[in-house]
């Protein structure tokens, strides 16, 4: 028979104890919801929480908890004073805090959602390919159907352990070439073959060997031959699933540049299909982000510079500042440093302010569970200096900020101001 829970009052906190707390994750800031209290900081942000008790387990605890204080007479109470200012600003920002963590949690459920959706699609293409397509076209009807109902949709980065990240790029390609399409001005049925497209722009890779497609260190130039003809594989196995011309056409260009530098036909901006130019631009960011090895992976910042600054000529020129746009300069994710010399996380953008992202910013003087939440928009005297690398900040800085390590993103329907 399992143990009856044992609970204790936050008076009776002490190091030594081991904790479990019965909350969900957004609802705290601790690594786990069970550990072994260290040290008198975690005493006060258990404390913090405002529970009126809390379990732990005796076995697994170095020592007994203190002594429940023994309650005082009580004398007449006295009139509670109003809040101060200071403490209204405080308990306003960690109602912001929570609210935008349930905000977070919800775009994160909803994107695991999504992506085992794409695992699946995957596992079916072979099997039962109609019904493969079927669940493509929701998939995308689904995202173009939220990304053209609403004026104020907000990027957020995501970081989930429960999908593969073979999936992670096939939907990170569809939702950025949605937002670029959307950003252009495309119409529901041209998002819905753009998004299409990108989808299942790599399902020829299903016929290359794993040991090719997962190879982290530099391919033999045979291996990049047989890798390169995906999207030959990817056009045959398209027509046999009698997809549309303008989804096969993306499927079979994604890596054509406008330079005439790409494969597989070494085509120039004129000979590529519109909507392939937008993927195979969304697909060379993800690639930078997200490479095999991720020692060398850039950061969205860094990328996006890249893409602009020396890689220019392969990519349609419109599409490629639409796709600033869409990302901003400081996409979320972004570690990044302010004009007062504060670091922050960037959380969210909308694409109609590339410049003024919304951010948690450290402060060594307010609680994690309370860190402040600037929206720049709002701060027309601050602004962002650079974007660094998480090795470029102190220890204690990132563990404040906490930055999600898995570069990818999903879409949240606006609420008005995010």
């Amino acid at each position: 028979m399992p143990a009856t829970p044992t609970y204790i009052s936050p008076d009776q906190l002490c190091v030594g104890l081991y904790i479990q707390l019965e909350l969900a994750w957004w609802e705290h800031n601790f690594a786990f919801n069970n550990f072994k209290i260290k040290d008198e900081a975690q005493i006060k942000a258990l404390r913090a929480l405002g529970l009126q008790r809390l379990r732990y387990d005796p076995a697994r605890s170095d020592c007994a908890p203190l002594a429940e204080p023994a309650p005082a007479s009580a004398p007449e109470a006295p009139t509670p004073a109003a809040p101060s200012p200071q403490e209204q600003a405080r308990q306003a920002r960690a109602e912001k805090l929570k609210a935008l963590r349930k905000r977070l949690a919800e775009v994160d459920r909803k994107f695991i959602q999504a992506s085992q959706q794409v695992k699946t699609l995957n596992q079916t293409l072979r099997s039962r390919p109609e019904d493969a397509i079927k669940q493509a076209g929701e998939i995308v009807g689904a995202m173009v159907e939220t990304l053209l109902g609403d004026s104020g949709v907000v990027l957020h980065s995501i970081n989930s352990k429960a999908a593969e990240d073979s999936y992670y790029h096939a939907l990170n390609v569809t939702v950025l070439s949605l937002l670029l399409g959307r950003q252009l001005g495309l119409d529901s049925e041209a998002c819905h073959t753009l998004g299409l497209g990108a989808l299942l722009h790599d399902i020829g890779k299903l016929e290359v060997p794993s040991k090719v497609l997962l190879k982290s260190e530099p391919l033999t130039r045979p291996e990049q031959q047989l890798l390169q003809l995906h999207c030959e594989f990817g056009l045959r196995m398209g027509q046999k699933l009698m997809l549309d011309d303008e989804v096969l056409r993306i499927i079979h260009e994604h890596h054509e540049h406008c330079d005439g530098s790409g494969y597989p036909r070494g085509l120039s901006e004129a000979a590529i299909g519109r909507l392939s130019r937008l993927v195979c631009l969304v697909n060379a960011f993800d690639n930078l982000c997200n490479p095999l090895n991720p020692k060398d992976a850039l950061n969205p910042h860094e990328a996006l510079a890249l893409l602009f600054k020396q890689q220019s000529a392969r990519f349609d020129a419109v599409a490629l500042k639409a796709f600033i746009r869409v990302m901003g300069v400081y996409p979320p994710g972004s570690l990044v440093q302010l004009s007062d010399q504060r670091y922050g996380l960037v959380l969210g953008m909308n694409p109609n302010q590339p410049l003024k992202p919304t951010l948690i910013v450290h402060d060594a003087a307010v609680p994690k569970q309370e860190a402040l939440i600037v929206d720049l928009e709002q701060e027309a005297q601050l602004s962002i200096d650079k974007c660094l690398r998480p090795s470029q900040l102190p220890l204690e800085t990132l563990e404040y900020l906490s930055p999600r390590q898995q570069l990818s993103y999903f879409v949240e329907p606006g609420q008005g101001r995010r």
